[in-house]
């Protein structure tokens, strides 16, 4: 197996998208606890999307493109890979929700970290489910145990993350340690895998797609919808901002409706 096909062009592209959206997805889980009701969804969204789709999902499948098996075809299967897509936002999300309507508790952010790092292990399995090849694939379990830990304690660490990571210093410092940890699980769950003998290469007909059919138009896909997530949190007020709006309402409404 070569995890480098292309040497360090995937997995540096695929670093440097998980940083695109660990950072993104902190400043729109930030603006998330700023607010409330409807507006708060649609930043937990973002972020779910931003940190879900484009920090693990796309990172996945990025490293996935520089991987082979000499003398084998690889394909992909269309719609478990759209569900590994589909499973990364939903648990990001459901871990954002449970961290940031909790508050600081220990035990929320602790439980959402579990869910969501079980749900980002479960998505990086399935989108190897997803990988059809003529050779037959098996998994060390140790290593596997391994890489689901790797997982849960770096969700927990990037809700923590969402929670208590605020300014621009703190966000820089905070984002490529987040970024390394998803790379991280990503690579010991590949290291999990392991090929059989058996079969010629080449000796049966594998269905799929192709990756370059397949996954590229996906991945650009995806880092289009995030460009445009980038750009709605550069336009929008920051939170400072919005606390500064706040106060500003309500000095206005003390001035015009005086108590009493």
């Amino acid at each position: 197996m070569d995890h480098f096909t292309y040497g360090p062009l995937t997995p540096g592209l695929a670093f440097l998208m998980s940083c695109t959206g660990a950072c993104l997805g902190l400043l729109c889980s930030a603006r998330a606890q700023a607010t409330s009701g409807a507006v708060r969804a649609r930043w937990l969204a973002l972020a779910a999307l931003s940190l879900g789709g484009t920090g693990i999902w796309v990172m996945h499948f990025i490293a996935m493109l520089g991987f082979s098996i000499p003398g084998r075809q690889i394909r992909y299967d269309i719609p478990l890979t759209l569900a590994s897509m589909l499973l990364a936002v939903l648990v990001v999300g459901i871990g954002l929700a449970l961290a940031i309507g909790g508050g600081s508790k220990i035990s929320t952010l602790l439980a959402g970290g579990a869910l969501t790092g079980t749900g980002v292990g479960g998505m990086h399995y399935l989108g190897m489910a997803a990988m059809k090849t003529s050779a037959p694939i098996s998994y060390d379990a140790r290593i596997v145990a391994l890489s689901l830990v790797i997982a849960i304690v770096a969700a927990t660490a990037a809700l923590w993350a969402a929670l208590h990571v605020r300014g621009i210093k703190a966000t820089v410092a905070a984002v490529p340690v987040m970024a390394l940890a998803v790379c991280g699980m990503h690579y010991t769950g590949m290291y999990a895998m392991r090929t059989e003998g058996g079969g010629a290469p080449g000796s049966r007909h594998v269905h799929g797609a192709e990756p370059t059919q397949f996954l590229a138009p996906m991945i650009t896909g995806i880092s289009l919808v995030t460009m445009v997530i980038l750009v709605i949190v550069a336009i929008w007020p920051d939170v400072e901002q919005m606390a500064d709006d706040r106060d500003f309402d309500l000095r206005v409404e003390r001035l015009t409706h005086p108590a009493g």
